[in-house]
């Protein structure tokens, strides 16, 4: 039996031995790999070493040569799967990568490289939920200490609290581990704590600056955490380092575009489609781009991409139609119809299907079936929120009771001097993009975007006060002095700084649900001009009903919420148009449809601005603009648009009951208590 067993204990020591050199000299190990095949054939991990020392080599050209064959020879060997899914990647074939490394990890699921390398892919390919998951499985295989493969277990399984407490417990015993201070700082990402994750990540590179895969975190939970330059400077840094990195180049794009520098991030999309041209959502992130830019039929050729990719994909559907001027032909809607009959459809692809059959049957003049589907869209997302009305009530009566005139007189003289920013204010679907096309047609000053830095400076505000998202931060700005409140209101100008590429005076901030925050703004920048856009309380409550925001706008999916919110809305502006007498101007929707040229004479008065032609054809202003209403604000006003809510007015009572005495009044507005 000895004699029997020695050729086999000899090749698996020339094996292991070729395996040892991958790493130091794979020119070394491609020349003992050759010489076992020499002997014994074209033995399947033989091969596989010569792949995988070629591959090391640079050569992927050969390594596919070789790994190719074997796949179809091995289909059922994880590694070679794993081995060619890498190789395929650096070839730039990036849709059979990820087949391959599904391939791997379905036969292996504790390959812990297959993941990390399929989360980069899928990070690439703008699936960014999917990379996360993939991610989380990599945390969990490629450790083998007990304590940090429990917490990883916890991470995965969504037990939040237990993979804390098992993570710090481990950090306590070793403060220095960068895998444990990188699953933390997943963690923190995970509920909302960017700060919290962003120290933990700079922490990790401080201690590994080549980590790679930290770097990236860090990039990302910058971008999330709105900091958009410093998320760029990391992402450029880790594409210094490894510019193949196609993940790094996805969210390279991604920060591009929050900064508005839309045609490199155009470039980048389209570098990444010809590796991964089977990717529903690189071209729907590829659309998005073009859409903001003004390049609309590019934009519609990419989402109609999408669904002929993945006739399910709701979003795709939805992006179609949220661009207000596109029609869905009648094979369109027959396809949609199909989408909604099945039953393993996730509750995003259908209440977005909803919402886009609901827009194509308004279009057609079906306006009692367009108003079920809208309402079974808005079924779905509602039950997917955790909005309360009530909650806003008490919001706003708080605001009243802290922002009184008594207040800012205390106050008077605090904030920043700077006159730069123009607030737009209002509910969304308002009027208030064609406000921002119309002041950004004028020579003195550039639209941006609909910022998040008040909301942003909010949240900062309420975790100094040891509280969470949730609570108000209003006690803490009580507190602040008029040092802290000019810092304040320079953090906000410089924290913008990066939005502003015209040199103009003046620019936009058309956050609409800043109308929360005047009190805010008016103590940091005594001297913006705050914009309220307002539209008759039935067309913009149900405009924002028939709308699927892509994030926040919680109230808008219930008829009786939007109704209260609007109530409410008007109350805080009643209010501070007392404390604050003559502060901020106001827009009827109506007036401005009606008697254009005055009321941007109007406008512009307000601003301190003098008339200019070219804000009467901001249709011809040719700037990126981001929001559901960008193709309309590329046209005239479209007058017939004022009263089209009407059609709907049958299912809109329970949006009646809910103004209340503010629909009655419109435009003035009712007395309050």
């Amino acid at each position: 039996m000895t004699t029997a067993a020695a050729p086999s204990a000899d090749l698996q020591t020339a094996l292991a031995h070729a395996s040892r050199l991958l790493a130091s000299d794979p020119a070394l190990a491609a020349e003992q790999a050759h010489e076992i095949i020499k002997v014994v054939g074209d033995h399947p991990q033989a091969v596989l070493l010569l792949g995988m020392a070629r591959a090391r080599q640079g050569d992927t050209r050969q390594a596919l040569e070789i790994l190719e064959p074997l796949a179809r020879s091995q289909p059922h060997v994880a590694p070679v799967q794993l081995e060619l899914g890498i190789a395929l990647g650096h070839a730039g074939r990036g849709d059979e990568a990820l087949g391959a490394l599904r391939r791997a990890v379905a036969l292996k699921p504790d390959l812990p490289q297959a993941w990390l390398v399929l989360a980069d892919h899928l990070g690439a390919a703008g699936d960014d939920e999917g990379a996360d998951a993939a991610y989380a499985q990599h945390v969990r295989h490629s450790t083998r200490d007990p304590d940090l493969l429990a917490a990883a277990s916890a991470l995965v399984e969504d037990r939040i609290p237990e993979a804390e407490q098992r993570l710090r417990e481990h950090l306590k015993r070793a403060p220095t581990d960068v895998a444990a201070i990188r699953m933390l700082a997943e963690l923190a990402a995970r509920l909302g704590r960017y700060e919290d994750a962003e120290h933990l990540l700079a922490r990790c590179l401080e201690l590994a600056p080549n980590f790679h895969a930290a770097r990236q975190n860090y990039a990302l939970v910058l971008y999330r955490s709105n900091q958009p330059e410093r998320a760029l400077a990391e992402a450029e840094r880790l594409l210094k380092q490894q510019p193949g990195n196609a993940a790094a180049r996805n969210l390279k794009a991604v920060v591009l575009c929050r900064i508005g520098d839309y045609e490199p991030a155009i470039a980048i999309y389209r570098e990444l489609l010809e590796q991964y041209p089977q990717q529903s959502r690189a071209w729907l992130s590829y659309g998005h781009a073009l859409k903001t830019a003004g390049y609309q039929d590019q934009a519609i050729a990419a989402y109609r991409r999408c669904v002929e990719l993945e006739p399910g994909f709701g979003e795709a559907w939805w992006s179609l139609a949220n661009l207000k001027t596109f029609r869905f032909a009648a094979a369109d809607l027959a396809a949609m119809r199909a989408q909604l009959q099945r039953t393993e459809l996730s509750d995003d692809d259908r209440l977005q299907l909803e919402f886009a059959v609901g827009k194509a049957l308004e279009d057609a003049g079906e306006y009692a079936d367009s108003f079920a589907h809208y309402a079974r869209g808005n079924a779905v997302r509602r039950a997917q929120l955790r909005y309360s009305a009530d909650n806003t009530h008490a919001r706003v009566q708080r605001i009243k009771r802290t922002y009184t005139r008594e207040f800012f007189a205390a106050r008077e003289g605090a904030g920043s001097d700077a006159p730069d920013p123009i607030f737009i204010v209002g509910l969304p679907r308002a009027g208030s993009t064609l406000l921002e096309q119309i002041l950004s047609s004028h020579s003195q000053v550039e639209g941006t975007m609909e910022l998040p830095e008040i909301t942003s400076i909010s949240r900062d505000l309420r975790l100094r006060g040891g509280g969470d998202s949730d609570m108000p931060y209003h006690d803490v700005v009580e507190r602040l002095d008029r040092a802290e409140l000019r810092a304040l209101g320079e953090q906000y100008l410089a924290n913008t700084r990066v939005q502003r590429k015209a040199g103009t005076p003046l620019f936009i901030d058309k956050m609409p649900n800043n109308f929360m925050h005047i009190g805010l703004i008016q103590l940091i920048l005594p001297k913006a001009k705050i914009i309220d856009a307002r539209r008759h309380p039935l067309a913009c409550g149900f405009s924002g009903f028939k709308q699927h925001f892509a994030r926040g706008q919680g109230f808008s999916y219930s008829l009786d919420d939007l109704g209260r919110y609007y109530r409410d809305y008007v109350e805080l502006m009643a209010h501070f148009d007392e404390v604050l007498p003559g502060r901020m101007h106001r827009v009827i929707y109506e007036t401005m449809v009606v008697d254009t040229e005055a009321e941007v004479r109007r406008l512009l008065d307000y601003c301190g601005l003098p008339f200019e032609d070219a804000c009467l054809r901001f249709f011809e202003n040719a700037r990126p603009v981001r929001t559901a209403s960008s193709e309309q604000v590329r046209q005239p006003i479209y007058r017939e648009g004022v009263d089209h809510w009407r059609h709907y007015e049958p299912w809109l009572s329970p949006l009646k009951s809910a103004l209340g005495p503010v629909l009655d009044a419109y435009p003035a507005v009712p007395a309050f208590p």
